[in-house]
């Protein structure tokens, strides 16, 4: 069956394949909703409110988009009402005893080559360099470049027009290019 017969049976009552979608679609949604939260219980909460979501609404689904991007929308609100209830919510601090177990090294531990070790720091700086773009263009660049969706789809998933996503792809390209420029000449 495809996503939109199991949609359909879904609404119809049919548990087995609202549990077939979830299953299908789940992993897309927690790739997406750990792209913009970069945490694992932030985002497996996120997939977990999508789908609750989903299954809330799904009679209500118009079929005027696919059922993925119609979740994948839904998993992109998500993840951004969460970041917006994580920013509100102050972290709570280590206690010291904490810092000291995560400071102290282990014999275990191996020295990097010096290979491993730069491109441990270009991904952490990628990694930051994105975390600093404004919300509206990391959304935007975490869809499309990292998520591969078409512009027609980052566009449908977040209700925008097509002309806007690219506006903001470009500002996001362009903000981390002056980014990582500055980091390799520094």
């Amino acid at each position: 069956m495809t996503d939109e017969e199991l949609a359909a049976a879904a609404t119809g009552g049919d548990e087995r394949a609202f549990a077939e979608l979830v299953q299908r679609l789940s992993p897309r949604a927690y790739r997406v909703a750990w792209s913009i939260l970069r945490d694992d219980h932030d985002a497996e909460d996120a997939v977990q409110d999508t789908f609750l979501a989903v299954h809330r609404n799904l009679p209500r689904f118009a079929g005027d988009a696919r059922i993925s991007t119609w979740v994948h929308r839904i998993a992109v609100n998500a993840a951004l009402m969460k970041l917006r209830t994580r920013r509100r919510r102050p972290e709570a601090p280590l206690d010291a005893d904490a810092m000291l177990q995560v400071s102290a090294p282990t014999q275990a531990s191996q020295p990097l080559g010096a290979e491993r070790l730069e491109a441990a720091e270009l991904a952490s700086r990628i990694g930051a360099a994105v975390d600093e773009l404004e919300e509206k263009y990391r959304v935007v660049f975490l869809l499309r470049d990292v998520e591969e969706l078409s512009i027609q789809d980052t566009a449908e998933v977040l209700e925008l027009s097509v002309p806007a996503v690219k506006t903001r792809l470009h500002r996001a390209r362009l903000y981390l290019r002056a980014s990582l420029e500055r980091y390799v000449k520094g």
